[in-house]
């Protein structure tokens, strides 16, 4: 997966080309024990620092919003508003249940055939996989990475998403939970 897609990611934020929608994969803010997720921490830095730099118009900000206690989507653009990002750059998606969803449904959902896509690199990595299956046009910019003690259980869950991603592609032609109507993005 990530020798495939080695070529879409872009290391150097000069080199970043402009989108007009960066998509951000959403996590939770906190952990379960109450203490700041790094992977949304830096999720987030990162994605207010490519919109300072003009490298996309719109945040497409996707995640899991499926209690009424738990809205990634929400907090994400609470915190980007906080960042100086204008409200009305930031689009919501609310059904971005799992990274293939958030993929699938930028493009058939919010129109967008070419996006940039940001989260941490094994993050980033799986997200373009999915897209170049689904004819989206995508490329990567990475957030920073978490100490490796502190992420184990996320790099342990990501070998089983990796498996799962084949599966999902190539025999049982997933499609996202919901699609909905189109939304239009400037």
């Amino acid at each position: 997966v990530g020798y495939s897609v080695r070529g879409s990611i872009v290391e150097d934020l000069e080199k970043v080309p402009h989108r007009n929608v960066a998509l951000l994969l959403g996590t939770a803010k906190y952990l379960r024990d109450g203490r700041e997720n790094l992977f949304y921490t830096y999720r987030i830095k990162t994605i207010a620092e490519l919109y300072a730099a003009g490298k996309a118009s719109y945040i497409l900000v996707s995640g899991d919003n499926s209690t009424v206690y738990y809205n990634e989507p929400q907090t994400m653009k609470n915190d980007l508003i906080a960042a100086g990002i204008p409200d009305s750059h930031v689009v919501e998606d609310f059904a971005g249940f799992r990274t293939l969803d958030s993929m699938v449904r930028s493009k058939r959902v919010f129109g967008q055939d070419s996006i940039l896509v940001v989260s941490q690199r094994f993050h980033v990595e799986r997200a373009l996989f999915l897209g170049r299956a689904r004819n989206i046009d995508a490329v990567g910019y990475c957030a920073a990475d978490v100490p490796m003690g502190y992420g184990m259980k996320t790099r342990i869950r990501e070998h089983f998403a990796r498996i799962k991603l084949f599966v999902d592609l190539y025999l049982l032609n997933k499609q996202p939970k919901y699609l909905g109507e189109p939304v239009h993005i400037p």
